[in-house]
């Protein structure tokens, strides 16, 4: 009997422990009706990203080199997603790149009638091209080269900018013919006036020639 009293006596013990730790929760946890106004309040901004008025033609993952001139070699530019935006209005296709995490833009530019994608010699996942960029925010001439994950989205990217430029070319040369003709015609039309003024000329001669004698 003696060696089942110090039993007992641990066994109250500990639930008497167990009440105290479950009443200093409750006392945690009970509402003291206090407010704690946040030390800074953020309000919403509304974040523009410059191609809200664009439509987007291509929107894929690659990533981006930059031919260094005083280097002489080429240097990695960023790793993220390029996409070809067409503006709702003019019609105006441009490129633009921006770095996966920092959403940095390593490449800038417009698709015009003279861009020319060339494959690359060392990889068929990947293109080079001459563009007047303006990622630094100031125009540069710059000579790019981007690569893929895989053959198909190289040849769909390269595909695409070309198409784009042969338009812009076709279209160039439609204004250009439209100039000339306009031209031809306007100077046609000087041509047929000439002869009549000429003409009228020479009848005010003749009138100032036969009033000579007269007088």
């Amino acid at each position: 009997m003696a060696d089942k009293e110090p039993v007992v006596e641990r066994h109250v013990a500990e639930e008497e422990g167990e009440d105290s730790a479950a009443a200093a929760a409750a006392g945690e946890e009970e509402d003291t009706g206090a407010q704690v106004a946040p030390i800074v309040r953020l309000e919403e901004v509304a974040v523009t990203t410059g191609e809200e008025d664009e439509d987007s033609l291509l929107d894929m993952k690659a990533k981006l080199y930059r031919f260094d001139k005083d280097g002489n070699q080429w240097k990695e530019r960023g790793t993220g997603t390029v996409k070809l935006l067409k503006h709702k209005e003019n019609g105006k296709v441009r490129l633009v790149m921006r770095q996966a995490k920092t959403l940095k833009i390593c490449a800038n530019h417009l698709v015009i009638s003279t861009t020319k994608m060339q494959e690359h010699a060392g990889s068929d996942k990947s293109c080079v091209w001459h563009a007047a960029d303006f990622a630094d925010g100031e125009v540069k001439d710059e000579m790019f080269a981007i690569r893929f994950g895989s053959v198909e989205n190289c040849k769909k990217f390269k595909d695409l900018v070309d198409e784009i430029a042969e338009s812009l070319a076709k279209s160039e040369g439609e204004s250009e013919e439209g100039s000339s003709a306009a031209g031809l015609l306007e100077k046609l039309s000087v041509s047929e006036n000439k002869p009549e003024e000429s003409a009228d000329a020479g009848k005010e001669t003749e009138t100032k020639a036969e009033a000579t004698p007269a007088e």
